[in-house]
């Protein structure tokens, strides 16, 4: 991208942006792209600029999203070897969600350095998930333009890589009801239906027993110390008898 195309930055803003990368561990040769990753659409909209001519951060946002997602399947190809497609495909569905991305960038305090339009800051778009985690993208895409693959891959890395493991600690808890609901779809295109069947022992020591049926069959009972607990087993269950079907 040719300087005549980049937006100009006085001398406080250019203290932040050096400020901003020595706290990300990064380094721009060209600031001012920097500048530019963090420049909303709501500024040129304000201000009138042709749309040939808009300087925001929405092309780099393009780019950065393709970057962001070639880092992250190859991190996750890599690290998850037993995975399959479809498991590798939900992880990183989770990674590069705007839930995701908008508190990586509200961690490198990305909210404080935007430039929004008067309407866009009222409205509180500092906060706003989509945005922030576009601003993110804007980022990696501007990395990568400024110094390469390898640099953009390494800090996508450093960002992600938690993100990844945090997601692997939440699924080393099997949501049953949840891979038995999607079973039942694939196999059956109908919903499960649990019942509590019975509960027993006193207040500070009762179970729950909970059965499940789909498609006229009658899986469980699944046994639990409330009825969530009883629901989850009574679903493991069935998963495991659809399974000698």
């Amino acid at each position: 991208m040719k300087d005549l195309d980049l937006p100009e930055i006085d001398g406080a803003r250019k203290s932040e942006l050096t400020a901003f990368q020595k706290a990300c561990g990064i380094k721009f040769r060209n600031s001012r792209l920097l500048h530019l990753a963090f420049i909303h659409r709501s500024i040129s909209n304000e201000i009138g600029v042709s749309s040939r001519n808009k300087q925001n951060n929405e092309r780099l946002e393009f780019l950065g999203d393709a970057v962001l997602g070639a880092v992250t399947a190859t991190l996750l190809y890599q690290d998850q070897p037993g995975r399959t497609e479809g498991e590798l495909a939900k992880i990183k569905s989770i990674v590069v969600s705007s839930e995701t991305l908008s508190g990586i960038a509200r961690e490198l305090q990305i909210d404080t350095l935007l430039i929004l339009g008067h309407g866009e800051e009222l409205s509180g778009g500092r906060t706003k998930k989509a945005l922030l985690a576009d601003a993110l993208e804007a980022l990696f895409g501007a990395l990568y333009l400024d110094a390469g693959y390898n640099a953009a891959f390494e800090f996508i890395k450093r960002c992600i890589a938690p993100e990844i493991e945090r997601v692997q600690e939440k699924r080393g808890f099997q949501d049953y009801k949840s891979l038995f609901q999607e079973e039942c779809q694939r196999c059956f295109h109908v919903y499960p239906k649990y019942r509590l069947i019975k509960r027993s022992g006193p207040e500070h020591e009762r179970y729950f027993w909970s059965e499940v049926t789909v498609a006229g069959k009658v899986f469980g009972p699944g046994m639990g110390k409330n009825k969530k607990a009883a629901e989850q087993e009574a679903a493991k269950l069935a998963l495991e008898s659809l399974k000698t079907l």
